[in-house]
């Protein structure tokens, strides 16, 4: 862990730093569930580690408690601490400390300059942000909640976008999901992907909804685009 300075002057907060081998490389801001850094944050630390660039994930919660850490496959109780955290959470000073740690990406020791974002559920939604207000050098969302009213805004796409959809999303019903296609259709910074048939959070190994396939065709593309953006 190291620590990163809020630029609102609030105070510091935690960030997990995982290094790959090979140096200079491209920065990964990772951007959390709504279950803070646990352990599925760790493995996709050093998931993007391994793909040969330093993950960074930092702790968005800590202005309502510093390192959140709950694991959504133990039970109602972790879930419903979960949406409380989320429901507390600043999402545009969220943003600020997320631009703080894309800064800190490009500076840091080991790093090529150029600095993207991941994020999941509502890290997707943030890492959405983050390609219209931040100057990150690329982003990918999984399965983010809330986009359609994001795409109503009509947003400027500031850097490239990568966005995976699971069709079957209980969080994003078939109604929103259409609005969320029509409203980055033709859009040259954004590419859209569906997922068949697969549920919310496809994509973390070993949980509920955990779809082999599908994770590895939508993983494999977000490996070629932080290549071709990141180095």
């Amino acid at each position: 862990m190291i620590q990163i300075a809020a630029t609102d002057g609030a105070g510091r907060f935690d960030c997990l730093v995982a290094m790959p081998k090979a140096q200079p490389a491209g920065a990964v801001v990772l951007i959390q569930e709504i279950f803070g850094i646990n352990s599925a944050m760790h493995a996709l630390s050093e998931w993007v580690a391994g793909m040969g660039f330093i993950a960074l994930t930092p702790d968005l919660f800590w202005r309502q408690q510093p390192n959140v850490v709950l694991e959504p496959d133990q039970g109602q109780a972790q879930w419903e601490q979960a949406f409380a955290f989320m429901n507390g959470f600043d999402q545009e000073k969220g943003l600020a400390d997320i631009a703080a740690t894309i800064a800190h990406g490009r500076s840091m020791a080991g790093s090529n300059g150029k600095t993207g974002t991941m994020g999941f559920c509502l890290g997707g939604r943030m890492a959405f942000k983050a390609a219209t207000g931040t100057g990150s050098d690329c982003n990918v969302s999984y399965y983010g909640v809330m986009l359609d009213a994001l795409v109503a805004e009509k947003p400027a796409f500031r850097g490239p976008l990568l966005l995976h959809i699971a069709e079957k999303d209980k969080f994003v019903p078939p109604e929103a999901q259409a609005k969320i296609l029509e409203g980055v259709q033709g859009n040259p910074r954004v590419a859209a992907h569906v997922y068949p048939g697969v549920d919310h959070a496809f994509a973390r190994m070993g949980g509920h909804s955990w779809d082999g396939r599908a994770a590895t065709i939508a993983n494999g593309r977000t490996a070629e685009f932080l290549v071709k953006y990141l180095g």
